[in-house]
């Protein structure tokens, strides 16, 4: 229920953002009357304008204000006064305010207020009703920390994030379906926090950071009437939410005095990427960010920590409506070089008796299955979970198997498929038919270099290496090889000898 009220919040908020930006036409009370139309589908309450005044070739909006309730939240922001100017060439130039408050208050009565201010704000509208081209540049776009307020207690402190140069595009056309498209980067981004904890004592938060060369894209499509929702809370047929951002680089420090404890460090990274892909069909999600280097300086540790990863990454595919025929899934994880500083690894092996080799994990699988039930549907909910396969399996494959620590590794790749008329032989998985192969080098040294540290006793290392005798097979020095295999007719083959 949290997945869906979290994707029902995230939806409607990207589409009014979008929304409400990317509407244009010829003439500057075409534009205004499509900001209006597309913010009435939001509810009656939405906007509320002060007064409207065409004069010549300008129309001057006074006093607007946006007013949202979604779940738990209420987002107001008093946007001020918008001037449309028309340009004669088709185009129409849009003026906004410098600066304007944002108020987001909760149901306990919390209420938050930033202020939003874009400095050198540009913004050109052009094309028809039919297919708007919306192109914005600024200097840079901040959003501040005004307060927070709780009943009588008011918290000021110094958090802001500022984006410098921007630049960027919306372009929305209409068919059977409403689509915009987002595409925009900023130079940099900057991070402060500097904030004194209430009754601390002193106690304090500091930060700072910076990303470089953030670049971000987002396509949508939505009903022309803009109920993105039925009445189960699904997402309607057709409704997309495709969106992703890149980053050069990115690096920040902070320095934490709270509850007694003091944490201070500093965090860096190079590329990294995210996607996201939600809509009535499948929800997809993937990132990668490389070069990750942290340090944590703490009076709870006795040195420091440092931490480092050539590559971290995660991709997460799955279909989530019922379907005839089966969709394709996907699942990975990757932790690439792994390393501690000596310091943590004398920990628990002050004499160096393990390799100290960079750590990897990474795991990839993707295959097909078809589902039973409709995911994001709540009447389904208690079914799905009542239900020993929520999905008809159909095929699997590992695409991707490499772990290696303290001198030992573990490579593999194989596939199998499904058959789904046969829901006994392997009850209750349906009976599987294919292959895996697993390398496995330099474990009889780690189980070594365990009993040497005493972390494992002598004699409990007989029984997995009798194991490994079993299923695998040498195939050089301190290298083994399994293949299991399982046949078409059940038979269960750990290298060519059947143990089932």
């Amino acid at each position: 229920m949290t997945c869906r009220t979290t994707l029902r919040g995230a939806v409607c908020l990207a589409a009014l953002l979008t929304g409400t930006a990317a509407m244009a036409d010829v003439s500057a009370q075409q534009v205004w009357d499509d900001w209006k139309a597309q913010l009435s589908l939001y509810g009656p309450d939405t906007l509320t304008v002060g007064s409207e005044d065409m004069s010549g070739d300008t129309l001057t909006v006074r006093d607007i204000a946006l007013n949202m309730v979604q779940e738990e939240l209420n987002v107001s922001a008093a946007m001020g006064d918008i001037i449309l100017t028309e340009q004669g060439d088709g185009t129409v130039a849009v003026t906004m305010a410098d600066s304007f408050p944002v108020t987001v208050t909760d149901d306990a009565g919390v209420t938050v207020t930033v202020l939003v201010t874009q400095s050198g704000l540009e913004m050109i509208a052009s094309g028809t009703a039919d297919a708007i081209d919306y192109a914005v540049s600024a200097d840079s776009y901040t959003v501040a920390l005004e307060n927070i307020v709780d009943g009588d207690f008011t918290f000021t402190g110094d958090v802001s994030l500022t984006g410098n140069n921007l630049t960027g595009t919306y372009t929305t056309r209409l068919g059977e379906m409403r689509d915009l498209t987002y595409e925009g980067s900023f130079e940099s981004i900057d991070i402060l926090v500097d904030v004194q904890l209430p009754d601390g004592g002193g106690e304090y938060i500091t930060g700072g950071g910076k990303i470089s060369g953030l670049n971000m894209q987002a396509e949508l499509a939505m009903p022309l009437d803009g109920v993105m929702f039925d009445e189960n809370n699904q997402i309607a047929d057709g409704t997309s939410i495709s969106a992703g951002y890149t980053v050069d680089s990115s690096e920040y420090v902070f320095d934490i005095n709270a509850d007694g404890d003091q944490v201070s460090g500093s965090f860096s990274s190079g590329a990294g990427s995210l996607t996201t892909l939600v809509s009535a069909e499948t929800l997809a999600y993937s990132g990668r960010t490389t070069d990750i280097v942290a340090t944590f300086i703490s009076n709870a540790a006795p040195f420091p920590i440092d931490i480092g990863l050539s590559a971290y990454g995660f991709n997460l595919e799955m279909p989530v409506a019922a379907s005839d025929t089966a969709q394709p899934f996907a699942f990975g994880i990757e932790l690439a070089d792994l390393t501690v500083s000596d310091m943590i690894w004398s920990l628990f092996d002050p004499s160096g008796v393990l390799p100290r080799d960079p750590a990897t994990i990474k795991i990839g699988l993707a295959g097909m299955a078809r589902p039973l039930f409709d995911v994001m549907d709540p009447t389904q909910e208690q079914a799905m979970m009542n239900s020993d396969m929520p999905f008809e399996l159909s095929e699997v494959s590992l695409t991707d198997l490499d772990i290696s620590v303290a001198g030992a590794s573990v490579t593999g790749d194989g596939a199998f498929t499904f058959d789904n008329s046969d829901m006994v032989t392997f009850a209750p998985l349906p009976r599987p038919e294919g292959e895996v192969t697993v390398q496995i080098n330099g474990l009889n040294g780690l189980l070594d270099n365990l009993v040497t540290m005493g972390l494992l006793p002598a004699d409990q290392v007989m029984a997995p290496r009798m194991m490994m005798g079993m299923f695998a097979r040498s195939t050089g020095d301190d290298q083994l090889e399994t293949r299991l295999e399982v046949t078409e007719d059940g038979e269960v083959l750990a290298n060519g000898q059947r143990i089932r």
